[in-house]
């Protein structure tokens, strides 16, 4: 079973995402802020990453920073699933190795979903 993690501050859009993962088969985890996040990926090592940026205790790309850092999160792909706009966002975001970028109000769930699957060749 795919793993995704989602790393996300807001519980009725995490828990959104996660039922629609869910109800696509996958095996879900989440988190609500990017030290959770941290602890969460290295514990669950998920075949897939949603991060949002803006989140209390410590942002998404400090969490992101950290996981590269660890053997077990190096080559995870990571989508970044934010209400920023991508010229918004920090500029280390995309050096730290990011598979793609999804503003939230622009996709539904399902194209979220869709979009993952894209990314792991499971279509």
């Amino acid at each position: 079973m795919t793993k995704i993690a989602i790393i996300e501050d807001d519980p009725v859009i995490s828990q959104m995402y996660r039922m629609k993962f869910e109800a696509d088969g996958f095996e879900v985890q989440l988190a609500n802020n990017g030290k959770r996040g941290v602890a969460l990926v290295e514990a669950f090592v998920p075949d897939m990453i949603l991060l949002d940026l803006q989140m209390p205790e410590m942002d998404g790309t400090e969490a992101l920073e950290i996981i590269r850092k660890n053997d077990w999160g190096k080559n995870i792909p990571v989508i970044v699933l934010t209400n920023l706009g991508e010229e918004e966002s920090p500029k280390e975001i995309r050096a730290l190795g990011i598979h793609s970028y999804i503003v939230k109000a622009d996709l539904t769930p399902r194209q979220v979903v869709q979009r993952v699957k894209d990314a792991l060749g499971s279509n």
